[in-house]
């Protein structure tokens, strides 16, 4: 888990320079952060959790192994798309992951049904987000040969970045922000439990408007922003602002999920024809995908590097990941607000300067010695 949290923070990075370089197409450049870093951890992610929510052993070595393949397709993908191999190249490398995908929807049924009592309704986010991807995956052989192309692309942009990354960090967030503030949420399972036909609801209907029918992706906007609007307004209810915004992680968990809200208003906005829609994909890396995974590796990462009981090594790196975390809450989603408006000389500087934070922090972390046995 380390190394695809590291991993996936070194596809930011070199999603920036590539594509600020231009060395890659923009397309290529955002595969580099979705297809090799986000896609590998999410998977990683949910092979973490899912014992935990079933109450049941950590995968197999097979099962495990999942991420890592999906990774390698991820390279290949981009590979094709930037045109260094042949394109037709994609087909295969999507069948591979809609594989993936489909194995570890199969393992999380059979843990879930294997549960010792009900199983935490988390895992069933982490369904919903994999259908989507199934979906997202499925299409690429057909708008790859020409069927329909613009619609089907927009159909897997969407049911990608909103369906499979935004319905799996909708159903970790309501765990993680506890987590790292240290206090329970006792609302938290029926939330998830009450939340997940609307989530799988909004995404399905966003991505099939977004494709064919813009009315249909503004009642599946509607949708979504309703879930993350009532979940932030329980957090705040809950825990206060000012412990929400006190602590590195959960500020840039927080302002994530304050970037996923605004970028459902700016597609609304596109969609009615009064913008452009072409800095809203760097804008959801930016404001939505970048606070996110920095503010759960900044929780996480010192748990995956110094595994078992808590240690003063594991206490000293997320204080190290977590220092400039605030500052990170602030620059990434005014950066993604830049983006999303056309401004991409602000936004990427902006962006620079959020992973540079974050860098910098991780650097130090990363320096941490482990406890002398």
């Amino acid at each position: 888990m380390s190394f695809l949290g590291l991993s996936a923070a070194a596809s930011f990075l070199l999603a920036l320079i590539l594509g600020a370089s231009a060395v890659l197409v923009p397309a290529a450049a955002l595969h580099v952060a979705f297809a090799i870093g986000v896609l590998p951890l999410i998977f990683g992610a949910m092979l973490h959790f899912v014992p935990v929510l079933t109450r049941s052993a950590g995968p197999h070595r097979a099962i495990a192994g999942l991420p890592f393949i999906a990774q390698g397709t991820g390279i290949l993908v981009v590979l094709a798309i930037q045109g260094l191999v042949p394109r037709w190249l994609l087909h295969p490398a999507a069948s591979i992951d809609l594989l993936l995908a489909l194995i570890l929807m199969g393992w999380m049924a059979g843990r879930a049904r294997r549960a010792v009592g009900s199983p935490h309704p988390g895992w069933r986010w982490y369904l919903a987000s994999l259908f989507m991807l199934v979906l997202a995956l499925a299409v690429v052989p057909l708008y790859a040969a020409g069927l329909a192309p613009a619609a089907l692309r927009l159909f897997h942009l969407h049911a990608n970045t909103l369906g499979f990354v935004g319905l799996a960090a909708l159903g970790t967030l309501p765990v993680l922000l506890p987590t790292a503030l240290k206090q329970p949420d006792a609302q938290a399972v029926l939330w998830l439990r009450r939340r997940v036909p609307v989530g799988l609801a909004g995404a399905l209907m966003l991505a099939a408007g977004a494709a064919a029918l813009w009315p249909l992706a503004l009642v599946g906007s509607a949708f979504l922003a309703v879930a993350a609007l009532g979940l932030l307004a329980h957090w705040l209810r809950t825990f206060g602002l000012r412990a929400l915004l006190a602590d590195g992680a959960s500020a840039s968990l927080i302002a994530a999920l304050c970037s996923l809200i605004l970028l459902l208003l700016f597609g609304i906005v596109h969609g009615s024809g009064l913008s452009s829609a072409e800095g809203l994909v760097p804008a959801f890396v930016a404001g939505f995908l970048m606070p996110l995974v920095t503010g759960a590796l900044a929780q996480l990462l010192p748990v995956w590097r110094f595994s078992g009981v808590q240690t003063p090594a594991r206490l000293e790196m997320r204080a190290c990941l977590v220092r400039c975390g605030r500052w990170r809450a602030i620059v990434l989603p005014v950066a993604a607000a830049a983006l999303a408006m056309g401004q991409a000389v602000v936004g990427m500087l902006g962006v620079a300067l959020g992973l540079g934070l974050f860098l910098f922090d991780l650097v130090r972390a990363l320096r941490v010695p482990p406890p002398a046995r």
